[in-house]
């Protein structure tokens, strides 16, 4: 076994804390000063309550741990576990040196000072000196590997939290490096990261799972003060604040939980706050820093910052444009000197403003804040930054940063001018190490990994020499051996993507003029890629001529090795290729072993160069195989051990009951057999085999044709011995082939061999463990058995968790040891012999090639697609197949051309025979169906092309007519420019696109103001509605109940007489109250209607109110006290449909225009038609004329091509195919399209003169009279051309001049006809172009004011939210306002009735005092006695609501004071008790002597009534008491309302001052003229306007007749004002004179009331008062109950006297009866007498025969009975009648 780490003094916890406390947001743990409570559940509890013991008592507790006191290194670092009687020395191995690097942990580089480097490598904390290079290393002392390193604010100390069962933390004195303190018991498995406090007191640390314990240590005493679970997963980081000593923080996968340490009452505690995402992502939080004011910053996965407060995301901060602040995870935070640093994944180092972060607030919904880093700095490329570390340097402060790409960076963030760049210290590479190997022949060592390098090392020397970069990471590495390269130069490395390069390693020195450096150069000499996964094994041969490889696609490729490594082939095995191995020299055929991940393992022989053919594939079919699929038997093994065990505890317990039986007949005892039941035992397990097969990790030959394996999972824990069997015809995937020996490996079921090395003579085996320990078995040139691999020695060097070895290798001599492990370490240790002799090593770098300057440079395969050596085979074979097919298809095709020439000269001589001898066409056809063949092959081909076109078409119709959906039926109006004919004017329509419906629909739908005030309407119905629907309902209930009071009995007429009599006595009072109260309402209305001292007239005021709301003020909205007034509050919603009216207006302007122009454009299209109809006739006229008499024709105008475009969408197919031609010939972009040459025929082809055809839709109605017209002409024509023949008479000469004089006519109007219709046109034209210009400016100014208002609307939506957000707030408080007011009303009337109820309960208990006094009269000698027997139960009553009250007569206290300090006379009984003595005692309960018992008695009533009337007075007093309480509260918070809602509208005004202001910001276009310009500077125009204001001359001259106008209004209103003073000045007076009149009726109406009644009576309480309605209304009730009680009596009455008869007439029977039962006892008697005789004079002659008798004696005893039980009866009814009626 390893070496255990020692047991810790300090108990720990049995048990984890469970998984609810991180569902709890806050919660408190006890202090863990000594005493734990049982949910803690320590080990050693008494030992716990001795520590809290000593806490009670410091004086006697433990002694403090002295300052200068340390423990011994030696006493504690961890050794080798070396087994006993093993014979292995303990300092087998010592560590040389650490090439590697764990830069992929967190955390891993501390600065002790300028020159110290301080990170983890495995079982090690290394120090490295900068200057020298030289390392220094500290052990860990549990052997279980280092969980973190830390060092103290002063760098004397630094902290090593290691892991393991119950791992120490060991603080260390720097630089001594000795043990100064060590902390046992704060985690079960190990830490994962500590931190010092500021003033370095105290150290908090964190555990891995299962606890996550974190614990706070008073370090220099190696005590625990606080600890706590921090959270369910891991945790990766805690801190503590540097600015609250109180503070810590921690953060992990998905949580970042914020800790205080509070001292409460029972002790000082953690109480943690669970941060909460919210609406951000969760992420797994690693960097995060502490700010002064108590907020936290972290960084996320995504790269943003998270700025924390009260445990929630106070804002999510990102770059500009929601770009995140690094483009990867944020590492570490660092405030420094009030500037904060982010490290991120992504090489960036970026400096924030500290303040812009921390004063950062939320503006939307997404939380998110923009903001832009001051400085930054890019570390390099391929940079992966995790941590970095500050030191001052020279009096400048330097970081060195960790790259987790493997290197140690010193970086300047000075950020000046003078800023040195990144400075790269060292590499190493980056994760596990996957291969390495070492020089057959020097002190060499080369290594490879996924990072994509090759380094070279020297480990005596302890340096890196060389180092390789490529594009694909390192998967495989051998050391070329000696018989292959003399030298040592050559190692072959394999790659990801299937390639191995042979590399070249050389002193450089040995080049010509080259110096020598002291380092190794690489070159790539040759690059091959036999693979299409990666290359996971390489091995050469033994004699060297055979070089394997083997990757993961499941081939073994071989080649040749010679000078160019030739590839033989390969085979394909059965899964991917683990290992490769050839049988070692003692063997005497050369094989290769193959060992496959999947449970396979192979053995081929070696293949002979040249020997298989390769010239289609290199894949070797004929090369022998065996195989070996490993069957699981590790369930069967430990089967057989469970039985054996069973077996031999069977046997041990025969062989002890025969001992003891044994022993029993020695001692003389006799034996009893007994049959003893055996106990029952546990089945046994059954077999197990798993259902993927378990990997294979190493292996090696034992012998020929057996081997040794390893593997991993299940089947781990031993060393397995295998042979191939001699059947191969069996399919590997279905053989099962067991080991034929095993030997069992101890502690290795769950920590697998990974690695088994040999050293070169055998003595011994080294075995690379899955935790990272290295083991080494003792052979001594024995085979490997059971026996020599039951003792081992081992040490813990890589990490324990991730460290897996991957690699172990020696020097060529044996004496030094390599590892390299997952964890990116690489371990040189000394291996100690007796033979070693010291003496001096130097490694010796090979020197170079000859000519290898000179030789060109090897050609790398750097894509990882391209083909492997086989695929390039397979491509050849392929081009060779399909070369030699087309050489066939040329033969094919020359042939085919032979007879096609052929057959011509055949048809020519044809044609030279005669007719007769030549032969047909068809005669030439040997078969017709072929011809069908090809014509229906032909159609085929051709449905075929229109198959595979048809896509394509619909996509091009598709695209076709989505481009007319977006570009054309989007248009209302497309440009059309209509051109001017005789000018160069023209006019264009507007470019309008189709408004949505909505547009138009919005328009027509009611406004929101009606819908609400609808809305409005229509609730007060509903409430009216829903009371008059109530009202009647009540009303019918009322109906109703009249209705059933009215239903009584009949009374008699005095009651009815009487009671009208009452009802007209009441109404008579009803008409006096009805009059009297007229009359208080008459004088309330008077009073009403007095005008108050600050009474204003309604007209007055809204007068006021209409001047100022029209009074014309015009603030600048940029002043600051402006605020818009109510009615110009604009909102988003206004603003939109202010726009779409603006928008909408707009468009119908444009279509009107648009409408103008498409009609001058159809005018234009008749005046064509018409003109061409003119010249038409005009050709006719001039037919008839000389040619010196025709007059020029007239220019036909032609229609532009921009007045029709909707020509330019017509085409046809000649028009796409000349379009196709000269897209070919030249190709333009599509938008070009109008510029192409079949457009410009287009319009050519446009330009032509119209025909008839195309405008005759325009052109039947203008031209019809111009036709009639141009007829008849030729009419006349046609009769002068038929008489022209002959000679012309003198009548018809004149015919014919007149004629001509016609035509000169017709000819001229013609032409001045077609001349008036074009200057008309243009006429036209030229005025609706100047009314089109007036509308464009119109339109340019609409635009302009467009654009301001949507800058307008989008500075309103910015603002919306938080407007709506205001107004929500402030219309919640005033719901709550008004909600609140009735519950202040309702507490306010239920505290004055419950004052008036107190009051009258006081005046009750007055009146019964009062009434006690009066009972007693005046010198009554038991006065006292009375008054104490009328006391005594005060007290006792005090008592007992006391002690029911309890809390609440606390709590009441002040308000019970205040009520007995406002009704004093409650206290009278209070007063009178205290002046009795309270020790004097009496019995109350007997009357004394001489005193009146009817008096006694009376005081015991009073008293009870007191006592009532008490209780319930102390019952309204807390009724009051919690009313007033409620009131207080909600006057309290009503004020608070009150206040809030004042705070709301001043920051609603706020806010829409900030929104005006947003507003005035934005730039208004307005156009003027220079005469509209009136703002001049020394009668100049300025150049800045800045200062001017923009009036309409309409305001301006509103302004100046205003001024006018106030000013005579001002003289008006001073009139009025002085009227109405002397007005009010004569009132006054007229006030006093009343007054005094008043005064002088009222006493003249006192003097004659007291002279007529003596006192001063109330007239209205008489007039009301002359008849008591009560008195009166009891008085009949009185007389109905009377009456009802006689009627009733009269009833009772009747019903005794018929129950009387009914009694006489029952006794008369009852008497009857007992004379019959009388007569029935004398009967019987007589019986009897009777029978007595019978027996006693019995004669002779009867004394046979008896049955008569005995029949007769029981008729006679039946008869008896019978008239018994009729007695009985009777007697039951006499006895019931006897109680009824008293007989």
């Amino acid at each position: 076994m390893e070496a255990a780490p020692e047991e810790n003094k300090t108990s720990l916890p049995e048990e984890s804390p469970t998984a609810e406390e991180e569902e709890e947001d806050m919660e408190q743990v006890e202090s863990d000063h000594g005493s734990i409570g049982a949910e803690g559940g320590f080990e050693e509890q008494d030992n716990s309550e001795e520590l809290s013991e000593a806490q009670k008592n410091p004086d006697q507790g433990e002694k403090k741990i002295s300052e200068a006191f340390f423990y011994n290194y030696e006493d504690i670092r961890s050794r080798p576990f070396v087994m006993e009687n093993s014979g292995i020395p303990v300092n087998l191995l010592t560590l040389k040196h650490s090439f590697g690097y764990d830069c992929t942990r967190r955390a891993n580089l501390l600065m002790m000072d300028s020159q110290t480097l301080l990170y983890i490598a495995g079982n090690y904390v290394v120090l490295l000196d900068l200057k020298t290079k030289s390392h220094r290393y500290v052990r860990s002392s549990g052997g279980g590997g280092i969980g973190f390193i830390m060092a103290h604010p002063t760098k004397q100390y630094f902290a090593v939290g290691e892991k393991g069962r119950k791992p120490n933390l060991i603080i260390y004195d720097y630089p001594s490096l000795r043990p100064y303190r060590i902390l046992r018991g704060g985690t079960e498995e190990a830490y994962v990261f500590g931190d010092f406090k500021h003033d370095g007191t105290l150290l908090a640390s964190i555990g891995s799972s299962p606890d996550y314990m974190l614990t706070i240590w008073d370090w220099k005493q190696e005590k625990i003060v606080l600890r706590s679970k921090a959270f369910s997963q891991d945790v990766y980081k805690v801190t503590f604040s540097a600015d609250n000593e109180e503070q810590l923080t921690t953060c992990g996968v998905g949580h970042i939980r914020f800790w205080k340490m509070a001292l409460t009452f029972t002790g000082l505690k953690l109480q943690g706050a669970l941060g909460r995402f919210g609406k951000t992502a969760v992420s797994d939080i690693i960097g995060y820093v502490e700010l002064p004011d108590g907020k936290v910053i972290s960084g996320t996965e995504w790269g943003n910052l998270l700025l924390w407060e009260g445990g929630l995301i106070k804002v999510e901060v990102c770059r500009g444009e929601r770009k995140p602040c690094h483009s990867g995870p944020v590492s570490q935070l660092i405030l420094e000197e009030g500037e904060l640093f982010t490290v991120g994944k992504d090489g960036f180092i970026r400096l924030w403003n500290f303040e812009t972060i921390d004063a950062a607030d939320s503006v939307d919904d997404t939380g998110l804040l923009e903001v832009e880093p001051m400085n930054e700095l890019h570390v390099g490329k391929n940079v992966s930054l995790s941590f970095m570390s500050k030191i001052h340097d020279s009096g400048q402060a330097f970081w060195y940063a960790q790259d987790t790409n493997g290197a140690i960076w010193k970086l300047d963030l000075t950020f000046s001018n003078m800023t040195q760049n990144p400075e790269c210290l060292f590499t190493f590479h980056s994760g596990k190490i996957e291969a390495m190997s070492v020089s057959p022949i020097t002190y060499l060592l080369a290594t490879t990994a996924l990072d994509r390098s090759v380094r070279i090392y020297d480990f005596i020397s302890d340096r890196q020499l060389g180092e390789m970069k490529f594009k694909q990471g390192g998967t495989a590495l051998t050391w070329a051996p000696r018989v292959v390269n003399p030298k040592g130069s050559l190692i072959i490395v394999g790659f990801e993507d299937g390639v191995f390069r042979i590399i070249e390693v050389y002193d450089p020195k040995g080049l010509p003029l080259i110096a020598g450096t002291g380092s190794a150069e690489l070159n790539l000499k040759k690059a091959l890629k036999p693979h299409a996964a990666a290359v996971t094994a390489l091995a050469y041969e033994r004699n060297g001529a055979v070089l394997a490889t083997g990757s993961k696609d499941k081939t073994v490729f071989f080649f040749a090795v010679e000078d160019e490594y030739e590839p033989i082939g390969f085979i394909c095995v059965p899964g991917p290729v683990q290992a490769l191995q050839w049988s070692p020299p003692s063997h005497a055929q050369s094989t290769l072993l193959i060992l496959c991940e999947n449970g396979f393992v192979l053995q081929v022989p070696a293949p002979v160069p040249n020997e298989h053919n390769t010239a289609s594939t290199y894949q070797l079919k004929n090369l022998p195989m065996q195989y070996f699929h490993f069957y699981s038997i590790k369930s069967r093994i430990k089967l057989e051990e469970e039985i054996s065990l069973r077996e031999k505890k069977r046997e041990e317990n025969k062989k002890a009951k025969l001992e003891s039986i044994r022993q029993q007949q020695e001692m003389g005892n006799k034996i009893e057999e007994e049959a003893e039941e055996e106990p029952e035992e546990e089945p046994l397990p059954s077999i197990y085999i798993p259902e993927e097969p378990s990997p294979i990790l190493c292996g090696f030959y034992s012998a020929p044709g057996k081997f040794w394996l390893s593997l991993g999972g299940y089947d781990s824990g031993f060393l397995y011995h295998c042979e191939f069997s001699h059947d191969d015809q069996e399919d590997p995937e279905d053989r099962k082939d067991e080991p034929f020996e095993v030997i069992p490996m101890e502690d290795t079921d769950n920590n697998p061999i990974h690695q088994i090395f040999f050293c070169t003579s055998r003595v011994w085996m080294f075995c690379g463990m899955q935790n990272g320990s290295l083991r080494a078995y003792s052979l001594q040139d024995k085979d490997l058995s059971a026996h020599t691999l039951k003792e081992y020695w081992s040490f813990s060097v890589h990490d324990n968790d991730y460290g897996q070895i991957r690699g172990i290798c020696s020097s060529y001599d044996d004496k030094f040891l390599i590892t390299c492990g997952g964890d990116g370490n690489i371990f040189t240790f000394n291996v100690l012999s007796p033979e070693d002799v010291q003496k001096e090593l130097k490694a010796k770098i090979p020197s170079p090639r000859s000519g290898l300057e000179k030789a060109k440079a090897a050609e790398d395969i750097e894509d990882p697609n391209t083909y492997n050596i086989e695929e390039v085979k397979q491509k050849k074979e392929y081009d060779r197949k399909m070369k030699e097919a087309e050489e066939k298809k040329q033969k094919k095709r020359e042939k085919l051309i032979a007879l096609r020439h052929e057959f011509l000269l055949l048809l020519q001589k044809n044609e030279k025979l005669p007719k007769h001898m030549q032969l047909h066409r068809e005669q030439f056809e040997m078969d017709r169906k072929i011809f069908e063949e090809l014509d229906r092959q032909t159609a085929q081909r051709i449905q075929l092309v229109q198959n595979e076109l048809a896509w394509e078409h619909e996509k091009h119709s598709i695209g076709l007519q989505k481009l007319r959906n977006q570009f054309r039926d989007s248009l209302e109006f497309d440009t059309v420019v209509v051109h001017a004919i005789q000018s160069n004017h023209q006019i264009s329509t507007y470019r309008l696109l189709a408004m949505s419906h909505e547009y138009y629909q919005g328009k027509e739908r009611p406004s929101w103001k009606r819908t609400v005030l609808k809305q409005a309407w229509k609730q007060p119905e509903k409430k009216q509605i829903s009371i008059e629907s109530r009202r009647t309902t009540i009303s019918e209930g009322e109906e109703e109940i009249v209705d059933l009071t009215e239903v009584q009995k009949p009374t008699p007429h005095y009651i009815e007489s009487r009671r009208d009599k009452v009802r007209r006595s009441v109404e008579k009072s009803d008409k006096v109250k009805a009059k009297i109260m007229k009359r208080k309402a008459e004088w309330e209305e008077l009073y009403k209607s007095k005008p108050s001292d600050d009474y204003e007239n309604p007209k007055d005021v809204e007068e006021i109110k209409a001047a100022q709301e029209n009074i014309g003020c015009y603030k600048l909205k940029s002043a600051p006290n402006y605020r818009v007034p109510e009615q110009e509050l604009m909102n988003t919603e206004k603003k939109v449909t202010q726009l779409t009216s603006l928008e909408v207006l707009i468009h119908k302007r444009k279509v009107n225009m648009n409408n103008e122009i498409m009609s001058l454009r159809d005018f234009k299209v008749s005046v064509i038609e018409e003109i061409k109809c003119l010249v038409k006739e005009l050709k006719c006229i001039q037919a008839a004329l000389d040619l010196p008499e025709c007059l020029p024709l007239p220019l036909i105008p032609q229609l532009h091509p921009d007045e029709v475009p909707e020509k330019k969408f017509e085409y046809n197919a000649d028009i796409l195919l000349k379009f196709k031609e000269d897209q070919e010939a030249k190709p333009k972009p599509q938008g070009q399209l109008e510029g192409s040459p079949s457009s410009y025929s287009f319009r050519q082809g446009f330009l032509r003169a119209p025909s008839i055809k195309e405008v005759d839709f325009m052109t039947q109605a203008a031209g019809a009279h111009q036709m009639k017209t141009a007829s008849s002409v030729v009419t006349e024509q046609q009769r002068v051309s038929e008489t022209e023949k002959a000679e012309p008479t003198e009548i018809e000469l004149e015919i014919l001049k007149r004629e001509k004089i016609k035509n000169l006519y017709l000819q001229e109007t013609l032409i001045k006809k077609i001349n008036a219709l074009v200057i008309n046109f243009d006429a036209e034209l030229r005025f609706l172009r100047h009314k089109k210009l007036k509308l464009d400016v119109q339109m340019k100014n609409a635009e302009l004011r467009y654009v301001t208002w949507y800058e307008e609307l989008l500075i309103m939506k910015n603002f919306e939210k938080h407007e709506n957000l205001l107004r929500e707030r402030i219309t919640t408080l005033i719901g709550e306002q008004e909600a609140m007011q009735p519950e202040l009303n309702g507490c306010i009337t239920q505290i004055e009735d419950r004052k008036c109820e107190i009051i009258r309960l006081q005046e009750c208990e007055k009146a019964l005092y009062a009434n006690f006094q009066a009972s007693l009269g005046e010198n009554n000698e038991f006065a006292d006695f009375l008054t104490k027997v009328l006391m005594k139960k005060v007290k006792c009553m005090e008592k007992r609501e006391r002690e029911a009250g309890g809390e609440d007569v606390n709590e009441e206290k002040d308000e019970d004071d205040e009520n007995e300090e406002n009704d004093g006379e409650s206290s009278l009984w209070i007063d009178k008790e205290n002046s009795v003595s309270e020790d004097e005692a009496f019995d109350d309960s007997v009357c004394p002597e001489n005193c009146n018992e009817s008096l006694f008695q009376n005081t015991i009533q009073l008293r009870q009534k007191w006592l009532e009337i008490e209780e319930a007075l102390a019952k309204e007093k807390k009724v009051a008491a919690n009313l007033r309480k409620k009131y207080n509260a909600l006057a309290r918070k009503a004020k608070e309302l009150e206040t809030s809602l004042d705070i709301a509208d001043r920051e609603l005004d706020t806010f829409q001052w900030e929104k005006q202001q947003r507003m005035n910001d934005l730039y208004v276009a307005v156009p003027l003229k220079l005469h509209q310009v009136e703002y001049l500077i020394n009668g100049e125009m300025p150049d800045d306007f800045s200062q001017a204001l923009v009036f309409t001359n309409q305001s301006l001259e509103y302004l100046q007749r205003r001024i006018v106008d106030l000013h005579k209004e001002k003289i008006v209103q001073r009139q009025i004002y002085k009227a109405a003073q002397e007005q009010h000045e004569q009132l006054i007076q007229d006030k006093k004179e009343m007054e005094i009149t008043i005064r002088q009726l009222e006493e003249k109406c006192n003097y004659l009331m007291m002279k007529k009644f003596g006192r001063l009576v109330d007239f209205e309480a008489v007039q009301s008062c002359s008849v008591n309605i009560c008195v009166e209304e009891l008085e009949v009730q009185i007389m109905e109950k009377e009456y009802e009680h006689s009627q009733e009596l009269k009833e009772w009455e009747k019903r005794i006297s018929d129950l009387q008869q009914q009694l006489m007439k029952l006794t008369k029977e009852n008497s009857s009866k007992l004379q019959q039962l009388n007569q029935f006892c004398f009967e019987k008697h007589q019986l009897e007498t009777k029978l007595a005789a019978l027996k006693n004079d019995m004669g002779v002659e009867f004394q046979r025969t008896r049955t008569t008798d005995i029949k007769e004696k029981a008729r006679l005893e039946s008869q008896l009975k019978h008239i018994a039980g009729d007695t009985a009866l009777l007697r039951q009814e006499i006895s019931l009648l006897n109680r009824k009626g008293g007989y």
